[in-house]
């Protein structure tokens, strides 16, 4: 019976889709209405606190509610909280500070949503029959190929119908992500209705938190990934944009770029799938690490040709295929269903905690020294953050 997982695949990908959408316009509209990096950055901290923020606090809720609920509510509200960006600029009726407050509530509730679809994922796949290495890898590679579609999409559409129509496609792919997990039997919920019984709500964060602080390999892990998940918004979300802006000069070069990384990550995890259980995962997931981040940042910098960079982006992408299905397995055999939720929560939200100063960083670096200073500066960090892997103690767990 795999109906429900693909349905749940099915959900995610429109998901991400959307997400990607928002990504992409909301950086270009504010850059059309603004011209500025410094403001693009403020715009992309208004995107990403607000996922640290339901990350850490979402995930002991999505337990109490129930998986199902839970990610239904969190993208009917984001559909329509997206909805009223276009409408409302339509009616000239948009100031700066009323759209960064509805980017802040767009990502607040959609956080809770992509906690709950990830938790819902191994009873799903044990429902169909689906090995939870398949499933991980299966469940990332819809991740990135929603990305990958998504992305040059945005450029697209960006250039044909404007920035305004993008946002309307981006809420209605929530609505429709809402439908789909609707469809999915409430008997099978991907997890308890209510774990931890009685237990109050700060007190079942503190669980969570403290599960995870004791898993000094996880810790690890997500310390990476705080200053990944950094750098990445700044790439992703202002050197890009700047990068298709003065250097390209075509907002397709933007969505070309970011695809290229989602269109490699979609084949690398395809690989992984295939034959990552006969790699070691330690050895692979250090250099994956290291070719995701440091080559396709460096070559921007270089200004080498355009085709030469995409290519890089989508060997990048290839590298950064393995990393997740790696960090899902690890989760899934550590964690345990009552504590999935918040414990997932919590290593979201730690590693998302520095994401906000990535768009801040990014432009603010950008204007004090430059585009190719900027992108210098977060290869070198890309580079320092990779070594973990290779030198800490506790990875020797991974293997």
């Amino acid at each position: 019976m795999r109906r429900p997982f693909i349905i749940l695949l099915a959900a995610n990908a429109l998901s991400v889709t959307g997400t990607m959408l928002c990504v992409l316009a909301v950086p270009w509209f504010v850059l059309e209405t603004t011209g500025s990096a410094a403001l693009t950055g403020l715009a992309a901290f208004s995107t990403t606190l607000p996922v640290v923020v339901a990350a850490a606090f979402g995930g002991t809720l999505v337990d109490r509610l129930g998986f199902h609920r839970s990610s239904m509510l969190s993208d009917l509200i984001s559909g329509l909280v997206v909805l009223a960006v276009p409408l409302l600029a339509q009616g000239s009726g948009l100031s700066y500070p009323l759209l960064l407050g509805l980017l802040f509530l767009r990502w607040l509730t959609a956080t809770p949503g992509e906690t709950a679809r990830k938790a819902m994922l191994p009873e799903l796949a044990a429902l169909g029959q689906v090995r939870i290495e398949r499933a991980t890898a299966a469940y990332d590679g819809v991740y990135r190929g929603a990305a990958m579609v998504g992305a040059p999409l945005a450029g697209v559409l960006i250039l044909w119908l404007g920035t305004h129509a993008l946002l309307v496609v981006d809420g209605v792919t929530f609505l429709l992500s809402a439908a789909l997990v609707g469809m999915l039997p409430r008997a099978v919920p991907g997890g308890p209705a209510r774990p931890g019984g009685g237990e109050g709500y700060l007190r079942g964060l503190r669980t969570g938190l403290a599960f995870l602080w004791r898993d000094r390999l996880q810790l690890s892990a997500t310390g990476m990934l705080v200053v990944v998940n950094m750098l990445d918004t700044g790439v992703t979300q202002v050197l890009l944009a700047l990068y298709a802006r003065d250097v390209a000069g075509d907002p397709r070069a933007f969505g070309l770029l970011a695809g290229s990384v989602a269109a490699g990550a979609l084949a690398g995890t395809v690989a992984y799938a295939a034959a990552g259980d006969r790699l070691p995962r330690r050895l692979t997931y250090g250099v994956a690490f290291l070719l995701a981040g440091v080559p396709r940042v460096l070559v921007l910098a270089l200004d080498v040709p355009f085709p030469v960079a995409v290519g890089v982006a989508l060997a990048s992408g290839f590298a950064a295929g393995a990393i997740n299905p790696i960090l899902g397995v690890l989760q899934y055999d550590r964690i345990p269903p009552v504590l999935r939720a918040r414990v997932i929560g919590a290593m979201t939200a730690a590693a998302y905690a520095a994401m906000p100063v990535g768009g801040l960083l990014a432009g603010a670096l950008t204007e004090l020294a430059g585009l190719r200073a900027a992108l210098l500066a977060f290869a070198c960090v890309y580079l320092l953050i990779s070594l973990p892997p290779f030198v800490g103690r506790a990875w020797r767990e991974l293997g």
